[in-house]
């Protein structure tokens, strides 16, 4: 197992500006999981920045890596990223969440760059595994991400699929946990206890490593690792990450978990903690 030591990161222009535009959602909106989608940010940035294959123009491209979300209620951090990359106009992102809006709450298939609908939790690591199976059955040269919290780690689903993942020597699947250490309005510890998550993976046969989920170094030697494998076990990595990061009044705090509205005390916190 590859376990990467934790650093303190401060965050650069790009972090920054990706947390910007997820604000940018939730201002407008007045609501939203705030912490969920901060925890995200930098998974998804080098994901897209640096790792997989996609095509903004034609989303359906069949050679394009497939990433789903399985922790839905982090869409926030998706939206900022496709936006960002052009799968659809920044002005839909102010229009979220409203009446005909192409952006909900959780992600849909009918959003360009979603490949599936999620936030029942526990269900895209299993829809992940049969897109990897179908894709190896092929013999295609796709990668597949799963983004799964630790939280919904609690779901059952989940393991079956852990199984299912090493029984068909899926190696071409890549599990990555954001791993905040806190579910809805509480600790992981305190509801579920999922640790020591490294040992049960490796118990279940997948090649296990642990980064520091905001080190952007750190996430792209890891991807870029498992981009180029040719192994035939499935692979995960474990991100220790911060709920609510780059606002420190949010760091670790459950009550940022979600939002229904904000004070005009938070919004000059969210604002100054952006410059």
């Amino acid at each position: 197992m590859i376990n990467q030591k934790i650093t303190k990161n401060k965050l650069d222009k790009r972090s920054k500006y990706l947390r910007s535009l997820i604000c940018k959602i939730l201002l407008s909106t007045d609501r939203g999981h705030f912490g969920s989608a901060m925890s995200l940010v930098e998974i998804l940035r080098v994901l897209y920045d640096e790792i997989i294959f996609f095509d903004s123009i034609k989303p359906q491209n069949d050679k394009r890596d497939r990433v789903i979300l399985s922790k839905g209620h982090g869409c926030l951090a998706l939206y900022a990223i496709l936006a960002d990359k052009g799968f659809f106009p920044m002005k839909e992102l102010e229009k979220a969440f409203s009446k005909n809006a192409l952006l909900g709450g959780h992600p849909e298939n009918h959003i360009p760059g979603v490949e599936v609908s999620t936030g029942a939790l526990g269900h895209g690591f299993s829809l992940a595994v049969g897109m990897a199976k179908a894709a190896k059955i092929k013999k295609k040269n796709h990668k597949i991400y799963v983004i799964v919290g630790d939280g919904e780690l609690n779901e059952g689903a989940n393991w079956e699929a852990a199984l299912s993942a090493s029984q068909n020597k899926l190696g071409n699947l890549k599990v990555v946990v954001d791993c905040n250490k806190i579910q809805s309005h509480s600790f992981t510890k305190d509801i579920i206890n999922v640790e020591p998550l490294a040992k049960k993976f490796d118990t279940f046969g997948f090649d296990v490593s642990k980064v520091d989920g905001h080190n952007i170094l750190q996430l792209k030697k890891n991807f870029y690792k498992f981009s180029k494998s040719k192994k035939d076990k499935p692979s995960i990595t474990i991100c220790n990450t911060v709920k609510g990061k780059g606002f420190k009044f949010a760091e670790n705090n459950p009550l940022w978990h979600h939002r229904n509205f904000f004070l005009q005390e938070d919004i000059k916190k969210i604002n100054e903690s952006l410059k």
